[in-house]
C-alpha cells in the first residue's frame, strides 16, 4: 500500500475545512474545493500510527511519515537568496549543512536504515544539492535501494537543482541511474523563466552549466523522457510575483514539457531563528501565496481554465492542487512554527539522517536524537 493510499480524502464539507489550515483562503476563492486530503493524522486516528522501536525505545510514528539523508557532502552549487539551510538557530549548534560526511558514512547510514527495518518510509533526497558529488549520490542510491529489499518504501522524491543533471561528464549517468532507482517524480527548482532573473535569485557558482537556460531546457528535457518532473518555483519580490507572472511561469513549462508546477511560498519562521541575511531577504521579498492565486482568479484567461481539483493538509504545510492547460498547479505555503510544534509533541512526523551520525526526527543535528552512530 503507497503513501498515497494511507491518508485520508474527502469531500469537501465546511465541517473538515474548520480543521484545515488554509479554510480562509478557500472561503475567499471563487470556487470549491472538490476533494480534501489529510496527509496529517490526527492523533486519535491509531490508523495512522505505527509503533516502532529505535535503540530500544517504542514511539508513535506518524503514516505516512518520509526519511531524508541530509546531502551535505559538498557545498551546494548555488547560493540561492532564501536557502532555508543558511538560516541559523539563536540555540542549535552546527548546522546540517555545516557538518561533511565522514569515510564511514555509509557504514553509519546502513546501520541507522536497520533502526527502521519493518517502518513504512518514502524517502524524501534533498538537504544541499544530492547532484554535486556524483560519487556519494551513487552510492546513497545504492544504499537506499538495498534497504527497500527488505523494509517497506512507499515514494522516492528527489529535490534538486539539476546541477549535476546538467553536467556533461556525468549528467547522463546520474539520469541514468535515478530512474532506474525508481523515483516517482522529481521537484526541479527554477524560480524564473528569464535567465538573468533566475541567476539573480539562484546564483550558480561559475562554471555551474545548468544556469543557462539551454543546458536547463536540456536537462529537463532529459529527465522528463524517464520521469514525472515537477517545477518549483518559489514566488518573490522581483521573480514570480504577479499574476501576469505565473501565468508566463506556466507557458514557458508548458513549452518545454514540464507536467507540474509548484508556486511556494517561503516558509513562515518563528523566533528561533537569527535575522541574518537569508532571514532578511525572506522578510523583505515575501509574497503572499494566497494572494497570487486571488489575483490570479482575477484573470479570465485563468479561471475560466484552472480545474480545482483538492487541496491537502500537510504537518507543517497546506497547498491547493488544479490544473491548468493540462498541467498540475499547486499553490503552497508552510509553517516553520508549526513544524517545530509537532517535532516537540514527542511524536515522530519526520524523520532525518544527518553527516554527524544522527538519526533525528528533526532537521536541526542535535535535535530530538533518536539513535547515534557509535564511534
Amino acid at each position: 500500500m503507497g503513501a498515497r493510499a494511507t491518508i485520508p480524502i474527502v469531500p469537501f464539507t465546511e465541517q473538515v475545512t474548520t480543521k484545515f489550515a488554509a479554510s480562509e483562503i478557500l472561503n475567499r476563492l471563487p470556487l470549491k474545493a472538490p476533494l480534501i486530503a489529510f496527509r496529517v493524522p490526527e492523533v486519535s486516528n491509531a490508523a495512522r500510527w505505527k509503533k516502532h522501536v529505535i535503540d530500544g525505545r517504542m514511539y508513535e510514528v506518524a503514516q505516512p511519515v518520509t526519511f531524508t539523508p541530509y546531502a551535505s557532502a559538498a557545498p551546494c552549487s548555488a547560493r540561492c537568496r532564501f536557502c532555508s539551510e543558511t538560516l541559523i538557530e539563536r540555540v542549535g549548534g552546527k548546522p546540517s549543512s555545516a557538518i561533511r560526511p565522514r569515510e564511514e558514512y555509509f557504514d553509519q547510514l546502513q546501520l541507522a536504515l536497520r533502526q527502521l527495518t519493518g517502518l513504512p518510509l518514502s524517502y524524501s533526497l534533498s538537504g544541499l544539492e544530492t547532484t554535486d558529488d556524483p560519487e556519494w549520490m551513487l552510492q546513497l542510491l545504492n544504499v537506499l535501494r538495498d534497504h527497500a529489499q527488505i523494509s517497506p518504501v512507499e515514494e522516492r522524491v528527489l529535490y534538486t537543482n539539476g546541477a549535476g543533471f546538467a553536467d556533461p561528464r556525468y549528467g547522463n549517468t546520474l539520469i541514468s541511474h535515478v530512474a532506474d532507482f525508481g523515483l516517482d517524480w522529481i521537484e526541479l527548482s527554477r524560480h524564473h523563466f528569464d535567465e538573468e532573473a533566475n541567476q539573480e535569485i539562484m546564483r550558480f557558482h561559475p562554471g555551474i552549466d545548468i544556469r543557462f537556460q539551454a543546458q536547463f531546457h536540456d536537462a529537463l528535457q532529459r529527465l522528463s523522457a524517464d520521469l514525472p518532473v515537477k517545477l518549483i518555483c518559489i514566488v518573490q519580490d522581483k521573480g514570480i510575483d504577479s499574476k501576469e507572472a505565473v501565468l508566463a511561469y506556466l507557458d514557458w513549462a508548458a513549452a518545454h514539457g514540464a507536467r507540474a508546477v509548484i508556486f511556494r511560498e517561503f516558509s513562515k519562521l518563528d523566533g528561533r531563528y537569527k535575522d541574518n541575511v537569508t532571514a532578511g531577504y525572506i522578510r523583505s521579498s515575501r509574497v503572499a501565496v494566497d494572494a497570487l492565486l486571488e489575483q490570479c482568479m482575477g484573470l479570465p484567461a485563468f479561471r475560466n481554465e484552472f480545474r480545482f481539483d483538492r487541496v491537502t493538509q500537510g504537518y507543517y504545510f497546506w497547498n491547493i492542487v488544479g490544473r491548468y492547460r493540462g498541467i498540475e498547479v499547486v499553490f503552497e505555503s508552510s509553517d516553520y512554527a508549526m513544524m517545530h510544534r509537532m517535532h516537540e509533541s514527542g511524536r515522530i512526523y519526520k524523520l532525518v539522517f544527518h553527516a554527524n551520525g544522527n538519526l533525528c526526527a528533526d532537521w536541526n543535528p542535535q535535535r530530538h536524537v533518536l539513535w547515534r552512530a557509535r564511534p
